[in-house]
């Protein structure tokens, strides 16, 4: 067995150490003996992206997501499809930001998203950020499980529904002082919790391979790991956050 993971705009878009995210998925995929296969997309570059198991996209700042905004719309068919052929998604900060309609940033330039998902982004202040440890409550299957993580943006994401990735216990979330953090369905999850995300968070973790592999496996059954080490340092950062409320 496998799992393929395309990396898009790796060189450009890994703000707050992202690419830890694809580490912990690649440590947790090699000690279940599946083989992790990893590939990159960036400008100018094409994909058969509805080979893969799971697409990412890291944070990057506005410059970035300026530069690279119109190569992204341009591969909007290929992505429409993986995402019609039941590919799943992970998207963070930025990556999460550009698949929704649109983006506008401090100075009031409207960056176009993909419109694949139902929220807009815009950013009030380029002073005035979201950012510190973030603690959201996401109910992963018939699973609630306490998210734990760093946020640092100005961005503020309007959702058009209620299908949110979690309910914010400590934190923002996807505005100043929201109820709500991110976006989830069957197939995505957009988040503003940095490279931070998958290593504190073990169970999210093995929920994202096991939801990635059962689209084609769906009898799927992923065995325990032991995760003593990283529940001790959600226990440490969970008492951080809560010594300093």
């Amino acid at each position: 067995m496998e799992f393929k993971l395309l990396h898009l705009y790796h060189d450009i878009m890994d703000l707050y150490g992202d690419k830890g995210n694809i580490k912990t998925l690649e440590y947790r995929l090699n000690k279940r003996n599946i083989n992790f296969v990893y590939e990159t997309c960036g400008i100018g570059e094409t994909k058969n992206f509805s080979d893969y198991d799971l697409i990412f996209m890291g944070g990057g700042a506005d410059l970035e997501q300026k530069i690279l905004a119109g190569d992204l719309l341009s591969k909007k068919t290929e992505i429409k499809n993986a995402m019609d052929n039941g590919v799943n998604f992970l998207l963070v900060c930025g990556g999460y930001q550009l698949f929704g309609s649109h983006y506008i940033n401090a100075k009031g330039e409207k960056i176009d998203g993909l419109d694949l998902l139902p929220y807009h982004t815009k950013r009030p202040n380029a002073k005035v950020r979201c950012i510190g440890n973030i603690i959201i409550n996401a109910k992963l299957g018939e699973k609630e499980y306490e998210v734990i993580g760093f946020e640092n943006h100005s961005g503020q994401t309007i959702l058009d529904n209620d299908k949110y990735f979690g309910k914010v216990i400590s934190g923002n979330g996807n505005a100043f002082n929201s109820s709500v953090e991110g976006y989830m369905d069957e197939q995505v999850i957009g988040t503003y919790i940095h490279g931070s995300l998958l290593p504190k968070n073990p169970l999210l973790a093995d929920f994202i391979i096991k939801r990635a592999l059962s689209v084609k496996n769906p009898y799927i059954i992923l065995n325990e790991l032991d995760d003593t080490m990283e529940n001790m340092a959600r226990e440490q950062i969970k008492s951080q956050i809560n010594s300093s409320k």
